[in-house]
């Protein structure tokens, strides 16, 4: 640990800070030009504790994913597989990532639709979804737990298939990168890509007080279409106005007191409704926007 602490961290730290620094560079001015919902504030309620999070997943939570990645690699299951990352070896590498990236986001979305349905899981993925605003930073409100799900379901298809330890991390960088991107308070002009490509215009919705409010694919929200719980906003939705985003109960604003809140007896979440059905007769989500798909 000693060690750890005198050789590495110092490492970790300033890597954290340059890729802050990179998405800050990214983001900022597009959240500035092109705001999603102008009447946020930048300095809003909660960025410390975001800040926090983004922190924890660069100085730990990477580190673990990554050892739990090489220890995974050469078992015997894996190498049961070989005539089939084989053949699967043979195709053109853009199909190959192609493939990778479609079947990642396929089984992540019956694990996240598991995350709003079943309570046990909804406990760790309550962290996420207790954030009152989105934005670059938001993004990285993920208790490490849910994180941990997030990426065995992500990255298990590319690992089966056999792409090295080097891909999955890859891909591992660039869904992060998107599901920043996803999270960003910006307002994107995609048009009808975004019925294909994931985007903050339709992932900002699935973070409504609302638990089932649909949306659950993260790169390609057709899933979302093929599986009939797609939710649409109108395109020129009022900026000035804000969703109603968080938890029906009362959240901890502190990163150790989200950390927390899984453990947190079972009556306190009583309020979040895991797993309640859609209505037809159900509200609207928010202002200009339609709750049909």
């Amino acid at each position: 640990m000693i060690d750890w602490l005198r050789e590495d961290l110092p490492t970790a730290l300033l890597g954290a800070a340059v890729t802050l620094a990179w998405l800050a560079v990214i983001f900022v001015p597009l959240e500035w030009a092109r705001p999603r919902w102008s009447s946020q504030s930048r300095l809003r309620r909660g960025l410390a504790t975001d800040l926090a999070f983004f922190a924890g997943q660069h100085l730990v939570f990477g580190a673990l994913v990554a050892w739990i990645l090489t220890r995974i690699y050469g078992l015997a299951p894996l190498a049961a597989l070989a005539d089939l990352q084989g053949a699967f070896a043979r195709l053109p590498m853009a199909l190959q990532v192609i493939t990778a990236l479609i079947l990642g986001d396929l089984a992540m979305y019956w694990a996240h639709r598991a995350q709003h349905s079943f309570a046990w899981l909804w406990r760790f993925h309550a962290v996420h979804h207790s954030s009152e605003a989105l934005d670059f930073v938001a993004a990285h409100r993920e208790h490490p737990v849910d994180g941990l799900y997030t990426q065995f379901f992500m990255n298990l298809p590319a690992v089966l298939l056999g792409f090295s330890y080097e891909a999955v991390l890859g891909l591992v960088a660039f869904r992060g990168l998107w599901a920043t991107a996803i999270h960003a308070n910006v307002r994107l002009p995609l048009g009808p890509l975004a019925h294909l490509i994931g985007s903050p215009q339709f992932h900002h919705l699935h973070h409504l007080r609302r638990r089932d409010v649909g949306n659950y694919a993260n790169l390609a929200p057709w899933i979302d279409h093929l599986f009939g719980t797609h939710r649409h906003g109108e395109d020129d939705a009022d900026p000035s106005r804000t969703l109603d985003l968080g938890l029906d109960s009362p959240a901890p604003r502190t990163y150790l007191g989200l950390l927390a809140l899984p453990f947190r007896r079972w009556s306190d979440l009583e309020g979040e409704q895991v797993g309640a059905p859609a209505e037809p007769s159900a509200p609207d989500p928010g202002p200009g926007i339609p709750a049909g798909s």
